[in-house]
């Protein structure tokens, strides 16, 4: 299984039509944010974000996390996994390290919110979060991190510190010719509702805890 996942998610295409559209000012809870829209075409209306701290230096390493898009935990505060907490704790520290946080609209790595419910639905039958994509005929991990070298590169970032646990991330990244200088551990402490989840992270898809 744990080979599979791996073969499935090593995508790392380069879609050369994505390019930014449009940026504004942000002021968020954590601080002020450039808020900057990429996508395919002007009228997307799920566009990849880049949300670019105002003291971000492109010519010093960056702190950058590749956030991909959980509406239950990013928006609803789902306690069925850590993204939210994941997403709070890189705006904080981009804010705070002048970083920049890249919102990937990949939601249920890569399955969208659909098929992500139908998937926690068999969870409640006692399926892990692998065999419930599995058994609906889905990718375990079909999120693809191409767009993100493309933003990164477009800003100017030619070295990165990366929040991240998903050892995929870095891969992706040292695939570029953007330089990984280290990476920053995202810890979230497990809750009863997520730790059978975030112990799958681990044991079955490597997620460095």
């Amino acid at each position: 299984m744990s080979t599979e996942w791996i073969k499935l998610s090593e995508n790392l295409t380069i879609i050369n039509c994505m390019r930014k559209y449009s940026e504004a000012a942000m002021p968020l809870e954590w601080g002020t944010f450039k808020m900057i829209a990429y996508a395919n075409e002007d009228n997307e209306p799920m566009p990849h974000i880049a949300l670019v701290s105002e003291k971000m230096d492109p010519s010093k390493p960056v702190l950058v996390r590749i956030h991909s898009e959980c509406l239950t935990g990013d928006l609803l505060g789902s306690k069925r996994c850590d993204c939210g907490e994941q997403l709070d704790f890189a705006m904080t520290m981009a804010a705070k390290h002048g970083g920049v946080v890249l919102y990937l609209r990949q939601e249920g790595r890569g399955i969208g919110l659909i098929n992500k419910l139908r998937a926690y639905q068999l969870q409640d039958t006692g399926l892990n979060t692998i065999d419930a994509n599995t058994h609906l005929g889905l990718a375990v991990d079909s999120r693809e991190y191409g767009v993100a070298i493309q933003m990164l590169q477009e800003l100017g970032i030619t070295s990165v510190d990366l929040m991240t646990n998903n050892p995929l991330k870095i891969k992706a990244i040292l695939a570029s010719d953007i330089e990984v200088r280290k990476r920053i551990p995202v810890i979230i402490p497990a809750k009863k509702e997520n730790k059978g989840y975030l112990k799958t992270k681990k044991e079955e898809m490597g997620h460095l805890f």
